[in-house]
């Protein structure tokens, strides 16, 4: 899904940080949000370091143009994720979102029931609290951002909610490619893990493609169909707010997954059209060094206010959520009781 785990990323929030208003004060972070773009887009960045980039400069400079870099993240992540579509094979698409629905749907429940046990034993706001584990089960911010207005929560919480994940997000676009290599998984079993374990698909996807081609192929698959669940599990969250709260909120997302449908349609093009298959990889290409600006974009939202924002227990909770997510889905993965098919 759409990469949202910016906590100034809810349509009815307001940004965190405050632009820089003297012009000569702003000169030097507009130089750096431009150079570290372009450097981005360049084949030798890795997309680790353009998140921990933008991240870096966010929280020493500024940001002066957050609105700008939000609205074309939001406009690029999907862009790219179809334009992976065209190095896929629409067949081994087809059986790694079939293969997964079973686990999914498992992980799905036990995360949710370990994140409202958390929620009680830390003393965790209770719409905050559910709002994280939603976003740590399917697809992170998207998944927070379609479930907020379903539950009819708080600025604050939301922003609390998308801090802790983009913070835990960024850590596991780091962190999940040099353990996968430390403990000796392949290309399909780390594909398989980072899907599972990372929470938003622009993460899931960068942490894939600086593991492997077959690893991004997995981890792309599986992660989208996973993000397909966002719509029961937010119709399911309407109906219990409904009689929670004695109204009846709109119970779909605001914003709907068509990303997944281009994905889908360009793997099939590729897959059954053979003289595309050249124009797709260089189609490919191109989506996957905009994944990366996307990604630097992502870290340049970050903010010193954000970071505040978060608090000790929401952050323990998705700390600890993501971590026995993490530990449960590589016990699996190795044990070979998860695999793609």
């Amino acid at each position: 899904m759409p990469d949202t785990t910016r906590p100034d990323s809810h349509p009815h929030s307001r940004p965190l940080s405050r632009p820089l208003s003297h012009p000569r004060s702003r000169l030097a972070p507009t130089l750096l949000l431009l150079l570290g773009g372009a450097v981005a887009l360049s084949p030798v960045a890795p997309a680790g370091v353009a998140l921990v980039g933008g991240a870096a400069l966010a929280l020493l400079l500024g940001n002066p143009f957050q609105e700008r870099t939000r609205a074309l993240t939001h406009l690029l992540l999907p862009l790219a994720v179809v334009g992976l579509g065209a190095d896929m094979d629409l067949r081994t698409v087809a059986r790694a979102g079939l293969h997964g629905l079973g686990y999914t749907a498992v992980s799905l429940a036990l995360v949710l029931a370990l994140g409202a046990l958390l929620v009680r034993v830390l003393r965790v706001d209770g719409d905050a609290g559910l709002l994280i584990a939603v976003g740590t089960a399917v697809c992170g911010g998207s998944a927070i951002a379609a479930a907020a207005p379903v539950i009819r929560a708080r600025e604050h919480q939301v922003s609390v909610a998308l801090a802790t994940v983009f913070l835990l997000n960024a850590a596991a676009l780091v962190l999940f490619p040099p353990l996968g290599h430390a403990v000796g998984l392949g290309q399909d079993a780390f594909g398989l893990w980072s899907a599972l374990a990372i929470h938003d698909t622009s993460s899931v996807v960068g942490a894939g493609m600086a593991y492997g081609r077959r690893a991004l192929e997995v981890a792309t698959t599986v992660k989208l169909a996973r993000a397909l669940w966002i719509v029961p599990l937010t119709l399911v969250l309407g109906a219990l707010a409904a009689r929670r709260k004695g109204a009846a909120p709109d119970a779909l997302p605001a914003k709907r997954p068509w990303f997944i449908a281009g994905f889908l349609a360009v793997a099939a093009l590729v897959t059954w059209v053979p003289a595309l298959r050249g124009a797709g990889h260089a189609l490919a290409f191109g989506a996957r060094r905009l994944l990366v600006l996307t990604l630097f974009l992502i870290g340049a939202g970050l903010s010193r206010e954000a970071l505040r924002a978060v608090g000790l227990r929401p952050f323990l909770m998705g700390l600890l959520l993501w971590l026995a997510v993490a530990t449960v889905g590589l016990g699996a993965v190795r044990a070979g009781l998860l695999s793609v098919g």
